[in-house]
């Protein structure tokens, strides 16, 4: 027998989210795939709607935003109707956590606590965690991040306990001395490598001082380095678009042939 149709679209935040949750439990015990799903067989699906979001932002697609926003809250839901269901937590429990860590992490708003400025937050923040029983401020940032995104929310975390560079002059000073040391790695005369792993080493030490570099010019490393890539796969496939009109391919054409539509591909971009 069918479920029975949800009601239509609710006018309030609660109502909307009274609705989804209804969805949802009708879906886990009546979905054949809804109900196989665990928390395990989920992550991966997850990740990808977080990076779809990630996507959209970037895109300034509002409308895109808003779809991919419901797509995340489904998962957050499905969570926990799965959590509901081994007594492990349920909604309720997991929208009571984190009210109840927002007002802890906030004594300036709910305390008596004086704050001046979005630094003062940082630290309180960080210092709040040490005493919840964190023996890192380092600790919350995860592991499976991506390095470039784990290398900046490092520098984020140390900065927050006033580990930092003064000036950002010293940050670039620090990016020259490691591009000389990553330079050094190579032989001058043919520019092959000595050791490859200490290149490797510089390498990661280079990124790193960038990455930091980055942080005081307040450009997010990530979103910079992301805008570039769609930046070059839209030039990229002008390229190719040019080359199919004229019946070639791109292996049969030389650098200077591409090189002709790279560069009015730049001036479309």
């Amino acid at each position: 027998m069918p479920a029975n149709i949800p009601p239509s679209a609710a006018n309030t935040p609660p109502a909307a989210f009274e609705r989804l949750l209804t969805i949802m439990d009708t879906l886990r015990e009546q979905c054949p795939w809804d109900k196989k799903q665990t928390l395990e067989t989920l992550r991966h699906l997850t990740i990808e709607e977080t990076y779809e979001l990630s996507d959209a932002i970037l895109e300034g697609d509002k409308q895109e935003i808003k779809k991919e926003l419901g797509d995340i809250m489904l998962h957050l839901v499905f969570y926990a109707r799965i959590g509901s269901e081994t007594g492990d937590f349920n909604i309720t429990d997991v929208l009571n956590s984190i009210c109840e860590k927002l007002i802890h992490r906030h004594p300036h708003i709910y305390g008596d606590i004086t704050v001046n400025n979005e630094e003062d937050v940082k630290r309180n923040w960080e210092q709040l965690k040490l005493k919840e029983g964190n023996q890192s401020v380092l600790e919350g940032v995860p592991a499976s991040l991506p390095a470039l995104i784990k290398a900046s929310r490092i520098q984020e975390k140390a900065r927050g306990v006033g580990f930092d560079w003064e000036e950002k002059s010293q940050v670039w000073e620090k990016v020259e001395e490691e591009m000389k040391e990553f330079r050094d790695e190579f032989n001058a005369a043919d520019d092959t490598l000595i050791d490859k792993d200490r290149a490797e080493n510089e390498f990661g030490d280079l990124l790193f001082s960038l990455i930091n570099y980055a942080r005081f010019i307040n450009i997010n490393p990530e979103d910079a380095l992301e805008k570039t890539n769609k930046k070059f796969v839209k030039r990229f496939q002008y390229l190719e678009t040019k080359a199919a009109e004229l019946n070639k391919s791109l292996k049969d054409m030389t650098l200077a042939e591409m090189d002709i539509f790279w560069n009015e591909a730049k001036t479309l971009s």
